[in-house]
Parts: structure tokens; sequence; C-alpha cells
């Protein structure tokens, strides 16, 4: 297979230096037009189609998507979430030629996004987990969009409170929440479809923060069983969490469903492999991923919510 032709082969064949002819091909820096002419049409005699990334290079356009996640700890990286939003990116952005970078952010990140604002490298930047836009350096207006509150996100508020309402609707009356952490602007609309539920019900509100992670959905429930050992369903915001909470009520020898329902959020693979299987609603992280990228990359809307449909299984 014979490589593409290279940019000496353009200038040689079109009698110019090679500094010219990729002033040409560029658009950027003086040239003749005697030699500009020259120069398409060896181009065009050759076949020559510039790399995408040495076109953005030559416009100062940035050769990489930068998908910045805030968290109290770097350990959020490897979060399947994160994985896959980073994998759904790098598939989106590459017929443009862009690399997609994966970097975490501590919780006071105004510093690290000034920074990331001067990178002439960065070409856009992609963040979740944010708590306020308000804090988007004005650099980054125009080439930054979020995955979250305010920005490209599931409809939350749909999924969860699908499945809240059938943990009602099937008899379940005290029924406590494993939320997610306080800081981020994304759990508050389950928080509110949990609240809204449980007042307009008149039953008693029981929420535990977490983290989306399983560590955490088993400490929760301890902390659950311990202030409500009444409790017959724990509803989470993940699938991670739920799988903690699971793992701590087999342990501690509390039947599910029969004694406590259990659903989490995300539809992950392994949701349908435990035992019992997790009744939980779907999350289309790709979709987002590949449509936050498209935003901050100025190709599509950058406010959107995606729909989250229940996924009934076994644990309720």
């Amino acid at each position: 297979m014979s490589s593409s032709p290279a940019l000496a082969e353009v200038a040689r064949l079109a009698g110019v230096s090679v500094a010219t002819a990729s002033r040409v091909l560029s658009g950027r820096g003086p040239s003749s037009t005697a030699s500009r002419e020259a120069v398409r049409r060896a181009a065009d005699t050759l076949g020559y189609v510039p790399h995408p990334v040495a076109r953005r290079l030559a416009r100062g356009a940035g050769t990489r998507l930068l998908f910045a996640v805030r968290d109290r700890s770097p350990g959020i990286l490897s979060d399947p979430f994160v994985t896959r939003a980073t994998a759904a990116m790098a598939a989106a952005t590459e017929p443009a030629g862009l690399g997609v970078a994966l970097r975490h952010l501590p919780l006071k990140a105004a510093a690290e996004l000034d920074r990331i604002a001067a990178d002439r490298s960065v070409a856009a930047v992609v963040m979740a987990g944010h708590d306020s836009l308000d804090a988007v350096p004005a650099r980054l207006h125009g080439r930054f969009a979020a995955i979250g509150a305010d920005g490209l996100d599931v409809d939350s508020t749909a999924g969860i409170g699908a499945l809240l309402h059938h943990l009602h609707a099937t008899g379940r009356r005290r029924i406590a929440l494993i939320g997610g952490p306080p800081w981020l602007a994304a759990a508050r609309a389950p928080l509110h479809a949990y609240r809204t539920l449980m007042d307009d019900a008149g039953l008693p509100i029981r929420v535990v923060p977490g983290d989306f992670t399983a560590a955490r959905g088993r400490t929760a429930t301890r902390t659950v069983l311990r202030r409500w050992p009444d409790t017959d369903a724990i509803a989470t915001v993940s699938d991670a969490t739920a799988l903690g909470v699971l793992q701590t009520l087999t342990g501690a020898g509390i039947r599910v469903p029969h004694d406590i329902a259990v659903t989490g959020f995300d539809d992950i693979p392994v949701a349908a492999w435990t035992h019992p299987a997790l009744s939980t609603a779907t999350h289309p992280v790709e979709l987002i991923a590949a449509a936050a990228a498209a935003a901050a990359l100025g190709a599509a809307p950058e406010s959107q919510r995606f729909p989250s449909h229940p996924v009934l299984r076994a644990t309720t």
C-alpha cells in the first residue's frame, strides 16, 4: 500500500520550497500568485491532502479535546462512566484529527481551568462534575461543553423517578435514597425527584449521600440499617452504589427484594448478571459524550436532555 504524498514531493513538483508549499496549503503567510497556482496544481496531481492535525496546527486551533472530570479523588478517572465517555469522545473526534486527553480536576478548579484556557494545544474542553458554569473562564467560551446539570445530561429525574414510583406502586413505603455527592450539581435532580414523591405521598424522607462507588454503597447501607431499621427499599443513583448495597444486605442475611427492594441507575452490563438481577434505569453515556464533544467544537447544542427508561429486574 503506498503512503500519501509528502509535502516535500508537492514542493518539488511545484518548483518551490517546502516552506512556501506549507504556507500555500495552510493558507497562512505570504506567497505569490504563481507559487499558489503551482502548489495547488502539484497537490491536485499528487492527490496530496494535509493531515487534519497539521491543518489544525497551522490554524492555531489546537490538536486535542480535553475531557476534564471534577471530583474529590483522582480515582474518578477509572470510573466506568468516565472510561465509557472517553472512548466515545475519541471515536467522535478522530475524523477531525483530534486526540482526546483525560484530566482530573479538584473541587476548587479555577486555577487549573485558567491554565487549560491558556494552553494552545487544547482545541476544546468537555467538563463533567461541574458545580457552576459561571466559573468557566471567558477564554473557553465557544469551545466548552458540560456534562451534567445545565449542560448535556441524562434525564435522571425521569429514570430514577420512574423507579421510585414503581417502588411505591408495589407497596414500598419506607424508601431510603443513597444520593450523589452534595457538591455535584447533577445530583440535585434525583434528590428532587425523591423528595417530591415522598412529600406527595406523605412518606418519611431518608437520605444518605453517596459518591457513585460500591464502597460507599456498602457504608451507606449500614447507615440506613442503623438509622432506619424498618426500611423496605433502597434507591440509589448509580449501579455501582447499588452493587455495594446488595453486598451488604446479603451479608446481613436480608432478602432482596422480599425484605428490602433495591434500585440502581446506569444499566451497566453487570446489572443484569447480579443475583438477583438489578432493577435500574438506562443512561446513554456514549450518546451524551459524543454530543458533548460536538458541542464543545461548536457543532451541536450545548444543552440537551437524553431519555432514561426503567429496566425492571429481580431486585424489585
